[in-house]
């Protein structure tokens, strides 16, 4: 039985610390409309007023409004994300519009042909030319 309580009773102490520094986090001040409540750690000043036997806090003005344009600029950029997202799934180049019609592939075609066509005739120049024996 003191082996299982023992593991308990540490787990419990170790536990404490994190709980005093929660309580600790935070500091309430008295003003004439309700409370200022100041987070230790990050210093945001938050307005709280008594409401149906609960403590609700509002964040100051300052730190309202730079939370509303932090916001508004997230908002905005993931607007821009979406777009370029709706661009390149759906919006950007159709598969049509990348093959060539039939003219273009009709001219391509003649040209690879006079190409192959000319490049043969050099070929067999240079072979006609290798079975002729050369005076020296």
């Amino acid at each position: 039985m003191k082996r299982i309580l023992a593991p308990a009773f540490i787990a419990s102490f170790l536990t404490f610390p994190v709980l005093a520094e929660d309580i600790n986090r935070y500091s309430l001040e008295k003003t004439a409309d309700g409370y200022v409540r100041m987070d230790k750690q990050s210093g945001e000043m938050s307005i709280c007023k008594e409401a149906g036997g609960q403590l609700v806090c509002r964040l100051a003005a300052d730190e309202r409004a730079a939370y509303e344009a932090t916001t508004t600029g997230l908002a905005k950029r993931l607007d821009i994300l979406e777009q370029k997202v709706t661009a390149l799934e759906g919006g950007g180049i159709k598969l049509t519009d990348a093959l060539p019609s039939d003219e273009e592939f009709d001219k391509t075609l003649s040209m690879m042909e006079r190409f192959m066509r000319r490049f043969m005739g050099v070929v067999k120049e240079l072979e006609g030319e290798e079975a002729i024996p050369q005076k020296t």
